[in-house]
């Protein structure tokens, strides 16, 4: 935070964005009720809030030198995430249309797995390989695989969605690179590769409890099949190439970060180059042409624009300085307690700006506490549906049906995991002192 930035809380500005912050966060929350986007009110509140700060300054005669200096800064945040979630969704739209989750849905059908079988198995899936691919793009992944396996049992899709989100943000904990906060933790120097991996028991079992409490409401049966009129669907050409290239993507991204510390969405981007030239190669070989823009124009942009209002609209009472009284909590219950009231409140506000302000602020922290907070930070954003990426991501792939209030319903589940991780962490880190 700019040093001659002013303490605003107690100012009207202050309890202004703050207000505008609860109101739009309430219609956001009941986007059902209103049948509101939740990106509308989320790109209001973000943008308003910075012009109710524009205006105090402009009253009072200040130096806007800060405030400009702080919007430059969560442009750039928001602007690595934006284009994050722009090439994984176009990745994900382009698999799509070559007809590669058809053929993988296909195959999990075909077997006659059982919806409790394959409750399980995309949750395993989503634990395992988000800590490579990241939790939001593996949840968007996987998600689009649920709803084409069956997209009218509703009974299956809601704990099926949940669990791959909270599979997705669980594996995502114990990874530098699964997620945006482990991501921010790793370059702050807050621990060393190996020191995140010692998260693993923590973020499985968590997991495993929610996921076994989430079976219990998984419908009985399969899906419908039968073989006799349901031909083997075919992939498109090209469609291996652009899943080696999404996963090629995801690489550079990662090497390009830990190497040259480029911004995750810089490696993401140069892939969606490469997917545009192969795009341009398949064509002029006449073999199956297809047109990456036109792919680009499925993209949920609710969920890109909702990302920008929330991140936005946080980024303004950080600005006023409402986010400092986190701080405040290290000095006054201790670390521990305050490392746990983070993922309560990481549900709430957003974990990256969250994590941000504590790294900041940097209290004096063993290793412990630092893997602690990277763990709560991260499993914390699945208490509420939109406390994370993943949930985000979700929210728009399965859009009417995996909602805020459809998640609400099961949240004791998530609860009860995100405290067996609490308790599995102080066994491990305080008791045993593995790490």
């Amino acid at each position: 935070m700019h040093d001659t930035m002013l303490d605003l809380t107690s100012t009207w500005v202050g309890i202004a964005v703050l207000a505008v912050f609860v109101i739009g966060y309430y219609f956001i929350a009941t986007e059902e009720k209103y049948e509101l986007n939740k990106a509308k009110p989320a790109l209001f509140i973000g943008t308003f809030s910075f012009m109710l700060i524009g205006i105090y300054y402009a009253l009072n005669g200040l130096s806007p030198d800060p405030l400009h200096e702080e919007m430059r800064t969560l442009i750039e945040e928001i602007a690595e995430i934006f284009f994050f979630l722009f090439v994984a969704m176009t990745f994900i739209e382009t698999l799509i249309e070559r007809g590669v989750f058809d053929v993988l849905k296909y195959k999990l059908v075909s077997k006659g797995y059982s919806y409790k079988k394959l409750f399980w198995l995309t949750g395993l899936l989503a634990f395992f390989i988000s800590p490579v691919a990241d939790n939001l793009t593996t949840a968007l992944i996987l998600s689009t695989v649920l709803f084409t396996i069956d997209r009218d049992n509703h009974k299956f899709l809601v704990p099926g969605a949940i669990n791959i989100v909270v599979a997705a943000n669980a594996g995502g904990a114990w990874s530098p690179f699964g997620d945006i906060t482990t991501l921010m933790a790793w370059t702050a120097q807050k621990g060393e590769f190996i020191d995140f991996l010692f998260l693993f028991v923590p973020s499985i079992g968590g997991w495993v409890l929610t996921a076994w409490l989430l079976a219990r409401f998984v419908p009985a049966g399969a899906p419908a099949f039968d073989a006799s009129s349901e031909a083997a669907p075919q992939m498109r050409d090209g469609g291996m190439t652009v899943v080696y290239l999404g996963a090629a993507t995801i690489v550079i991204a990662v090497l390009g970060h830990q190497f040259f510390h480029f911004p995750a969405m810089w490696g993401m981007v140069f892939g969606l180059a490469l997917l545009k030239l192969y795009s341009f190669r398949l064509t002029k070989q006449k073999r199956d042409s297809f047109d990456i823009f036109v792919n680009m124009q499925k993209i949920e942009n609710d969920t890109l624009l909702f990302f920008f209002g929330i991140l936005s609209a946080v980024g303004a009472l950080h600005y006023v300085g409402f986010l400092n009284y986190i701080h405040d909590l290290y000095g006054v219950i201790g670390a521990t307690a305050s490392n746990i009231g983070v993922g309560f409140l990481s549900a709430i506000v957003d974990n990256v700006p969250v994590m941000s302000a504590i790294l900041k602020a940097s209290p004096e922290m063993g290793l412990d506490q630092w893997m602690l907070v990277t763990m709560t930070a991260g499993i914390g954003g699945s208490l509420i549906s939109f406390g994370s990426a993943a949930g985000v991501g979700v929210m728009g792939r399965l859009r009417g049906i995996y909602t805020f209030g459809a998640h609400m319903k099961y949240a004791w589940t998530i609860l009860a995991g995100y405290l067996l991780s609490l308790a599995l962490w102080y066994i491990q880190f305080e008791i045993l002192g593995l790490y």
